[in-house]
């Protein structure tokens, strides 16, 4: 065979090598990587839509936040509240069965059916503050033992009463804050929160519209009207100058309208940011935090807290607050924190932390402190309850103060002011009746009133003036 065609034979063998290769090695990498990925994609898919991780929590969430489990009382909370989720978290994606389900402040459109099955063990569900417009029939299938459900603050406008009938133990249920339209199809719904026996389903929900019913509240809608068809011409709703009524004279705000409110683990009210000029009416008893800062509430009035028996935690920041009245605080007697700070006080009155007797911190910082005898109060209080961490007291005025620690400008007061307040007449002298109405008389009298009385030493005699 001629040496040039065994040549030629060899480069062609080359050639088809070459390209083969890149035709296995393609082979190589499908073989390695085929099957188990399809395998693994599905389970990486559940659990970004799940919330936290899968079953064998292997895999955890990138695009939104973790979710916390936690367990209180014996009882299994998983707290969602504020993830941006758009969907219920499969129940999967927890390690226990979870009794309280915290979905709040999320962003939420629409509960489909079965959107909470698994989660047969639940009590109590919050969805407020969602954007939820549609509920279906079945969507809370299977949640026989939920006793509190919470809607408030969505936009829904309409509601089956089909929808309650998988929950035969709902005994609390909040719809307040929500556009509904009281019209044919919530007939079965209002009919059933009217029932005496279902006290605490739908309070405070109001109609949205027809004109007609605008403001009314559901629980006093008469549900046999809502069907009727109602003739163009009489219709409210069209004809919206007929029913003009004298607008009622303004009322206190109700602290269940005009805050947020959530039940577990522990009962909280977020009434921050809402325009609130005072403290609103209706704090239920069992709240035991209230944030009221960021708001306009200027004046503190007596027996503003007089419901709130079991608060221990109060924010009243950022208020421009001037003014506290005496008792504007009383019966807050397991207030453990109070927030003061960045207000317009100059000082506080006296008496008005008497009531505060279990009171562990308090913050002054961002107020106008003047340092005369009027802030002589705050700092006796104090002294008198060494178990108090404060911070923020510190002089604005007068200059000569400014920048000084209040507790630091009382205790140069007392120092220098005994000297000026000398008296080198007798017992006998001061109860002598040529003194009376004199400037000695007066300048005991001042020195009298310089501590508040509960302070005061025991007097050895009393001045009784019979003229």
């Amino acid at each position: 065979m001629p040496a040039g065609f065994r040549m030629g034979i060899s480069l062609l063998v080359v050639f088809l090598l070459l390209l083969l290769l890149p035709s296995i090695e393609m082979r190589r990498q499908r073989k390695g990587r085929g099957p188990k990925a399809i395998r693994q994609k599905p389970t990486r898919d559940r659990v970004r839509g799940a919330g936290r991780h899968s079953r064998s929590g292997s895999f955890r969430l990138v695009e939104l936040p973790e979710c916390s489990e936690l367990t209180e009382s014996g009882d299994v909370f998983v707290d969602c509240q504020d993830r941006r989720l758009l969907s219920i978290p499969t129940s999967q994606t927890w390690s226990k069965k979870p009794k309280h389900l915290l979905l709040a402040q999320n962003q939420i459109k629409v509960l489909q059916d079965g959107a909470f099955l698994g989660y047969e063990s639940l009590t109590s569900l919050d969805l407020q503050q969602n954007y939820i417009s549609l509920v279906e029939e079945e969507a809370f299938r299977g949640l026989t033992h939920l006793t509190t459900l919470l809607l408030q603050h969505n936009r829904l406008g309409t509601l089956s009463e089909e929808v309650l009938i998988p929950m035969p133990n709902l005994r609390y249920l909040r719809l307040y804050d929500n556009p509904w339209n009281c019209h044919c199809q919530m007939e079965s719904l209002i009919r059933t929160i009217q029932v005496p026996s279902n006290r605490n389903l739908g309070n405070h929900a109001r109609c949205a519209k027809p004109f007609k019913l605008k403001g009314t509240k559901l629980k006093q809608v008469d549900p046999g009207l809502l069907c009727k068809e109602s003739h163009p011409t009489t219709d409210l709703e069209t004809d919206p100058i007929s029913s003009v009524e004298p607008s009622s004279l303004r009322s206190k705000p109700n602290a269940i309208n005009s805050c947020h409110t959530y039940l577990f683990p522990q009962v909280r009210m977020d009434c921050s940011k809402q325009g609130l000029t005072e403290v609103p009416a209706g704090i239920p008893e069992d709240v035991v935090y209230i944030d009221l800062s960021h708001n306009s509430i200027r004046h503190l009035k007596a027996r503003d807290f007089q419901s709130a028996i079991s608060l221990r935690t109060l924010n009243l920041s950022n208020n421009n607050m001037e003014h506290m009245d005496t008792a504007s605080l009383s019966g807050l007697l397991h207030l453990h924190e109070l927030d003061l700070s960045d207000n317009s006080l100059h000082f506080v009155k006296y008496g008005v932390l008497e009531d505060l007797y279990f009171l562990s911190q308090l913050k002054l910082g961002g107020n106008p402190w003047v340092c005369n005898y009027s802030i002589h109060y705050m700092v006796y209080w104090l002294r008198l309850h060494p178990g108090v961490r404060h911070s923020g007291l510190v002089c604005r005025s007068p200059p000569e103060h400014t920048g000084e620690r209040v507790e630091k400008y009382v205790s140069s007061y007392n120092r220098e002011c005994p000297k000026d307040r000398q008296n080198s007449k007798t017992d006998q002298d001061q109860t002598d009746p040529e003194l009376w109405n004199t400037a000695m008389e007066v300048h005991g009298e001042v020195e009298e009133e310089l501590e508040p009385s509960n302070l005061r030493a025991p007097q050895k005699y009393d001045i009784i003036r019979l003229s």
